[in-house]
């Protein structure tokens, strides 16, 4: 830090952990907005080293400014903020636990870091007295995190729900557009670009319980862990549940839901949950298509918010990491700090089972007189109300789907395998819970 005659900096030193597409962006927002950014903040940012994997390579910056040490970056007294844009648990645990201990304030888009040691940092943060900012954590260029702790601090958070991964979103999107299946739209968002070389995280379901725990903790004031995410992904997702669903009017995304659930007795607890859900056309995440993100915020005064565009690529996630890295030097120029983590509710967080919603099952049953009765049977058995049917194809077997009002998903579970044990029922090929409706 370069410091002018009143004391306050005229520079600060920036440097970056790792300059993969995200890291790449940032360093030319910083080169090429220069003097707006010196405007904005009070003090010019320097970049003072990136630290890569492979330093011979030509990454379009001076060679003098990479390193393959990223524990000595970490540790430069001429660094001020740290940017760790690497991904992974380690070795960006101990970087940015080091960098805090150092004194210096850290920006980052590691939600899988932050989905499991938040409180960690954050206490590493506190301590140092400096910032530990993750705009860039869930959903990209959309702001989420910075207004749940900041434009709603003085609210009730109620509800947080939305589709927080491009990949799986752009998948089920394809799907329901052209009919195709699964396998056919996975290999066709690889040679786009939308999905990984392994796919796993995305479609089933890790990232976006990462994310969830993350806007659960903030949104609660309750420390959530990945752990604590109940996570179901899309690749059992099929062409026909597609279709049925368009039937009842509805469609089907890959949502992330944390909300606040009240017990028999008034007593709080806190819901956080990843999985595909049929939700109504009318709905204002329906109609979220391609790679794109939404968040719909829903507090007890503010009443619902949405917040929609890009959550992922290079450019719109470095435009978030560049917006925490802005608050980062502010408060470096004018000594000040940033909200620190809130847990002071630490409220519990309720297992799945005894989360109530609705359901749709489809079934393959034998066509014969007494099936549906039975069917209808062993709901009832288990408490859980039918609100429509349908049967569709004819011949010794037909599709039965079945919607449900709510119940607890514990007894749904039971239901399910009442029916695959009658002998009428010669499998149930999906299970999908329904959001966003009334009843």
């Amino acid at each position: 830090m370069t410091e002018a005659n009143n004391g306050a900096p005229r520079e600060l030193g920036v440097a970056l952990l790792g300059m993969g597409n995200v890291g790449a962006e940032v360093v030319r927002i910083i080169t090429e907005n220069a003097d707006d950014l010196r405007e904005r903040i009070g003090a010019s940012l320097v970049i003072r080293g990136i630290a890569v994997r492979d330093a011979s390579r030509d990454r379009g910056v001076p060679r003098e400014l990479l390193t393959t040490d990223p524990g000595a970056l970490v540790r430069r007294d001429d660094v001020d903020i740290i940017i760790e844009v690497l991904g992974g648990i380690e070795p960006p645990r101990e970087l940015i636990r080091t960098a805090l201990e150092q004194g210096k304030s850290v920006v980052t888009a590691n939600k899988a870091l932050l989905a499991e040691y938040t409180g960690e940092l954050a206490k590493a943060a506190a301590e140092a007295n400096v910032d530990l900012y993750f705009e860039a954590a869930v959903a990209g260029a959309i702001p989420v995190v910075r207004p749940l702790m900041q434009s709603l601090a003085g609210d009730k958070v109620q509800r947080v729900a939305g589709i927080v991964n491009g990949t799986t979103n752009f998948i089920l999107s394809a799907m329901d557009a052209d009919g195709d299946d699964y396998d056919t739209v996975l290999a066709e968002a690889g040679r786009l670009g939308y999905a990984e070389a392994d796919p796993t995280a995305d479609v089933e379901g890790y990232d976006a319980a990462s994310k969830a725990a993350i806007l659960a903790s903030i949104a609660f004031h309750t420390r959530v862990t990945a752990a604590d995410v109940y996570r179901e992904g899309i690749t059992k997702v099929t062409a026909a549940d597609l279709a049925a669903a368009r039937k009842f009017d509805c469609t089907i995304k890959l949502l992330s839901i944390c909300e606040r659930v009240a017990g028999p007795d008034g007593a709080e607890s806190v819901s956080a949950r990843v999985y595909p859900a049929l939700i109504p056309l009318s709905h204002p995440l329906a109609t979220v298509n391609g790679a794109y993100n939404a968040v719909v915020v829903e507090a007890e005064n503010a009443g619902r918010l949405m917040f929609y565009g890009q959550g992922a690529g290079g450019a719109p996630t470095a435009s978030a990491v560049m917006g925490d890295v802005v608050m980062a030097a502010r408060n470096k120029v004018h000594a000040g700090r940033g909200p620190l983590e809130s847990t002071y509710a630490s409220l519990p967080v309720i297992a799945i089972k005894d989360v109530p919603t609705r359901y749709y099952v489809a079934m393959n049953v034998l066509d014969r007189p007494g099936v549906l009765e039975g069917v209808a049977g062993e709901f009832a058995k288990h408490d859980v109300s039918i609100a429509a049917v349908r049967q569709e194809g004819d011949g010794e077997q037909t599709r039965l789907v079945v919607i449900t009002h709510r119940a607890p998903d514990g007894a749904l579970a039971q239901t399910v395998a009442a029916l695959e044990s009658m002998e009428a029922v010669t499998a149930v090929s999906s299970v999908l819970r329904m959001e966003g409706t009334d009843d």
